[in-house]
């Protein structure tokens, strides 16, 4: 008899202790159900609509996010360089290529919980289409690093991972026609300090 009780009460432990890994691992992935990926940056188009899957209603409800609407933009995040490495805070990266057609973008630094990262300086670590330095055939380029650059500097502090968050405001990418044949600007390694 207590052995049948031991086995329920570890199977028990099992089954509860595996869905909570599960659905931790669902909410905090970057990718999966809903998800698109172009280069390094991975979007969930759905989820300010009616249509968003219930892992993605799930992660807007746990971050208490402003999800934005189709008709209103759509937000990429980076957690890896293009070249599949994890992003560092120690880092030095160059952000380069084109954007797509957007009345306003933005891209900021981010910790894991996707909010700016605080960086004790008064120079905050974002960008906005408005302030940005344009390349010659309109594309970007950007440095993000705690050293000041030349041209477009993205300040970043600290140790640690972090996140690259670029949002695009009122665009026609946000369609679901608009996803195919859009590239995203290149996230490229520099260096990092020792």
């Amino acid at each position: 008899m207590l052995k049948r009780a031991m086995l329920a009460l570890i199977a028990l432990i099992i089954a509860i202790g595996g869905g909570a890994a599960s659905v931790w691992y669902a909410l905090h992935v970057q990718k999966g159900a809903g998800a698109i990926t172009i280069g390094a940056w991975t979007a969930f188009p759905d989820i300010g609509t009616p249509a968003a899957d219930p892992y993605t209603s799930a992660r807007v409800s746990r971050e208490g996010v402003l999800a934005l609407g189709r008709a209103e933009g759509l937000a990429f995040v980076a957690r890896h360089d293009s070249s599949g490495q994890p992003l560092l805070r120690e880092c030095t990266y160059r952000i380069e290529g084109h954007l797509p057609i957007a009345r306003f973008w933005t891209l900021y630094a981010a910790n894991q919980s996707l909010d700016v990262l605080h960086t004790g300086k008064t120079r905050p670590a974002a960008l906005q289409s408005y302030q940005v330095l344009r390349e010659q055939d309109n594309s970007v380029r950007l440095t993000a690093s705690a050293r000041p650059a030349p041209g477009n500097w993205l300040l970043t502090e600290g140790k640690g991972a972090m996140y690259f968050v670029l949002t695009f405001y009122d665009t026609p990418i946000a369609s679901s026609t608009g996803l195919s044949g859009i590239d995203l600007p290149r996230i490229v390694r520099s260096g990092c300090n020792a």
